[in-house]
């Protein structure tokens, strides 16, 4: 009971409807070069790939048949999420302006050796030309395509005439088209775990790159903060600069993100998830404008000028610190803090198996009200 009051009273909130599975995504890359403990950000992404995947987000109705011109809700975080997965975005490689990745990538020769989880041989298809060898197949390019698949998504995104895997305008173009199927809507999630399923038929896979879907597209998603100055601004951005970055509870501090001790998604230890949890992510954006707050959520509802949960959410202010409690009007039982940024929208370290992101303030329940520091 007292490590239930504990961890009510550092951050657990109530559940977020479509959250994702940060942990899962932990586990299945924990051998991945690419970092998924830090969490994922368009800024973990070469620039010239993260174009590669938006143009392939605009073209992808254009080049193939009337099936894919029907696919709805393809968007960069979906190719950047099979891409994170596959290749790590290219990452080492020399991306030239046109697109061409060299040194290519390569995946393992599909012998059945055993070597890389393959047991199945797959002849060759292409006589090396995509995959450098004519005594079997292997994935190719940044998306890692086999030949004999890219012989019929491969398409000229760039327009030189030539479709080619290692090319990142090309490769994303086909892992649109590919992800897409006959028609596809991406908007509703069993559509889509049914395309990353096509992909690769591995539901420890689709787990790994939902969860990068749903952190680049909560990092994809900025407020308007044109009518926002100064310390609040600050605030504000040193908060937004963490979305993307897994909950991790007692993680955070002024400093930065840190380990968290407890209570990731089905009761496995946490200790191995570094991140924020709530009153974490407050503490250190607040942190940058020299204002030190408590450590846990229901005391820094002590600090600065309270609002009533009374006066409703019209009276905050962007960069007020907004709470959530279990008997709204006891301060005692606030568990849960976020900042708040306006348009009803607060940046949010929400609970186990969520990233930082934005969310609406009506996400949450027990509304608590807030408070105001600058």
């Amino acid at each position: 009971m007292v490590a239930l009051l504990m961890f009510a009273a550092v951050c657990c909130a109530a559940p977020v409807s479509n959250a994702i599975s940060a942990h899962v995504a932990l586990q299945a890359g924990a051998n991945d070069d690419g970092g998924i403990a830090e969490g994922g950000s368009a800024a973990d992404i070469p620039p010239r790939m993260l174009a590669a995947y938006k143009k392939a987000v605009q073209q992808v109705g254009k080049h193939v048949g009337k099936h894919v011109r029907k696919c709805r809700g393809m968007r960069w975080p979906i190719l950047a999420g099979i891409a994170k997965a596959e290749s790590n975005h290219a990452v080492g490689r020399n991306i030239a302006a046109g697109g061409d990745i060299r040194p290519k990538i390569y995946g393992v020769l599909l012998n059945g050796s055993g070597a890389g989880g393959n047991t199945t041989v797959f002849p060759d298809t292409d006589g090396g030309t995509w995959d450098g060898t004519s005594g079997g197949e292997r994935a190719v390019g940044p998306f890692q395509f086999l030949p004999s698949t890219w012989e019929g998504v491969g398409k000229d995104a760039g327009g030189d005439k030539t479709a080619d895997p290692h090319n990142a305008d090309d490769a994303a173009l086909g892992a649109a088209i590919y992800l897409c199927g006959n028609g596809r809507d991406l908007t509703k999630r069993a559509q889509l775990k049914a395309a990353i399923l096509q992909y690769n038929h591995s539901t420890e896979y689709v787990a790994n790159v939902l969860g990068w879907i749903d952190q680049y597209t909560a990092a994809a998603k900025d407020p308007d903060l044109k009518n926002t100055s100064g310390k609040v601004r600050t605030v504000i951005e040193a908060a937004l600069s963490q979305r993307g970055v897994p909950y991790s509870w007692g993680g955070g501090n002024a400093k930065g993100k840190s380990t968290g001790i407890c209570c990731s998604p089905s009761g496995k230890s946490g200790a191995n998830i570094k991140g924020f949890d709530c009153s974490g992510l407050t503490t250190f954006a607040y942190a940058k404008v020299g204002i030190s707050l408590p450590r846990l959520a229901a005391d820094q509802a002590g600090v600065g000028q309270r609002i009533p949960a009374s006066l409703g959410t019209s009276a905050l202010k962007a960069g007020d610190l907004i709470f959530y409690a279990y008997a709204p009007g006891r301060d005692s039982t606030i568990h849960h803090v976020g900042i708040y940024v306006g348009s009803g929208q607060m940046i949010n370290a929400a609970r186990p198996g969520t990233v930082v992101r934005l969310d609406a303030v009506s996400a949450m329940s027990g509304f608590a009200g807030g408070a105001r520091l600058l």
